[in-house]
């Protein structure tokens, strides 16, 4: 079966997988591998296991990771008889299905059908085939395109290695695709994968086809995600001096959130993060506040999500902000007495970060230069990945892929589709890089 990435990828952005819809999606990417010639595997959410881990509440249950299926397809390469042996390197490209909601009403088309379109003057190849051809859906960029061009890659590394175009190592390589459900509101299916090896071999890299732009991205921010509940006083809004008004008190804690964003910003360095204008980034996602137009309103509840630098936990930048509330509590008599609460709810992200000279980081840059692009240096970035489930369990893992962050969560989200062409170029030459670095070990022996 002949690899047609253009209609995968659409076909794949055809499906609502919304936070618990991911199943049918799974589905789809499984029969395709199998198809194209993947030995398969599939997992759930286990609720008991991730339970414990600090990415998510420890209420967990069934209900929790209904539909939260991920996939993966394997291909066997090399050893002696086409077998490779039980310790054959094994590098995972990562993807995953899950997109957030799309608001119709905000879209040119239907969010879920996909459409093609042109883009910029410039793009394409040097024959101008699909010169600036563009796909546009919800999951375009964020990150099914990214998904297609891991299977292309593998598929690009298995006809290499047929071709005597890679020198693998003696005891052969394992080239996995996964993708992978609920990375947008935790990692369900990845942290399971990380925790509980779904293979019957070890893992030994791991490149994420986030939406980087093509460069290698080795750090990854956190976030903590917490939930400020204030108390005030009701009364008519005609005699409103007799009520106790939550709003200006939030106000007072939202000025003090956001100088400290800028202390941190001044105070916690990190190299990879100096060009970013705000590095730990702070905001205030939703407030709910009052009952009624002509009432003081006397209840408050805002979400919060901090970003938590490489290197930091998410406990400690809680205790910072924290420590911060206090100071606003201390300096208003009605707070002191009916003190807010500050409280961690739904997931957590953790930093990630992998050493550049790690032999997966070292492989992206060169199977970049292979691909004929440029030699990028490794940054960082501002929002989280899965790559943190794998780092955490000792699976040096890097983020290259095709699109850009700018895309993702907004309306008429796109990606160029040479781009996605490009990705799968890079990432192949990349795990064809990491076999060859195998292999010279071997030799070396």
């Amino acid at each position: 079966m002949d690899f047609d990435m253009r209609a995968f990828a659409a076909d794949c952005c055809r499906f609502a997988s919304t936070a618990g819809e991911e199943a049918a999606a799974a589905e789809f990417v499984e029969r395709e591998l199998d198809a194209l010639g993947f030995e398969t595997y599939a997992w759930d959410a286990d609720p008991d296991l991730l339970a414990d881990h600090p990415s998510f509440p420890g209420d967990l249950d069934e209900s929790d990771v209904a539909g939260r299926r991920s996939v993966a397809g394997v291909l066997a390469l090399g050893g002696a008889d086409g077998d490779p042996s039980r310790d054959a390197p094994a590098v995972v490209l990562n993807g995953h299905i899950d997109v957030v909601p799309a608001e119709p009403a905000e879209w040119s088309s239907d969010p879920f059908e996909p459409v093609w379109g042109e883009a910029w003057e410039g793009a394409g190849d040097e024959s101008g085939e699909n010169a600036g051809e563009t796909l546009t859906a919800r999951g375009a960029a964020d990150m099914k395109s990214g998904v297609a061009a891991c299977v292309g890659a593998a598929l690009d590394v298995r006809a290499a290695v047929a071709a005597g175009a890679v020198d693998l190592p003696d005891a052969g390589l394992r080239v996995v695709v996964e993708a992978v459900a609920g990375e947008e509101d935790g990692g369900y299916g990845a942290a399971t994968a990380a925790l509980a090896n779904p293979y019957p071999f070890e893992r030994d890299a791991a490149i994420v086809a986030e939406p980087t732009e093509l460069r290698p991205v080795v750090a990854c921010e956190g976030s903590l995600m917490a939930r400020l509940e204030l108390t005030g006083r009701s009364a008519h809004a005609a005699t409103r001096w007799r009520g106790e008004d939550v709003l200006p008190r939030f106000e007072a804690v939202r000025e003090a959130f956001a100088e400290l964003e800028t202390e941190r910003g001044e105070a916690v360095r990190h190299p990879l993060y100096t060009a970013f204008p705000v590095p730990w980034p702070v905001v205030c996602g939703t407030v709910e506040a009052g009952s009624w137009a002509s009432t003081v309103p006397a209840t408050l509840t805002a979400e919060f999500r901090i970003g938590v630098a490489p290197g930091e936990t998410v406990d400690e930048v809680g205790a910072a902000f924290r420590a911060r509330l206090a100071e606003v509590v201390a300096e208003d008599e009605w707070l002191r007495e009916h003190p807010p609460t500050f409280e961690r709810f739904s997931v957590q992200f953790e930093p990630a970060e992998v050493a550049v000279d790690e032999p997966i980081v070292e492989a992206a840059r060169a199977g970049l230069v292979d691909a004929g692009l440029p030699d990028a240096e490794p940054t960082g970035a501002t929002y989280g990945a899965d790559s943190r489930h794998y780092v955490a369990a000792g699976i040096p893992t890097v983020l290259l892929g095709p699109g850009s962050i700018t895309e993702a969560h907004y309306p008429d989200e796109t990606i160029a589709w040479e781009e996605v062409e490009r990705g799968r170029e890079a990432i192949a030459a990349a795990v064809g890089r990491f076999a060859e670095s195998y292999s010279a070990s071997d030799s070396a022996k």
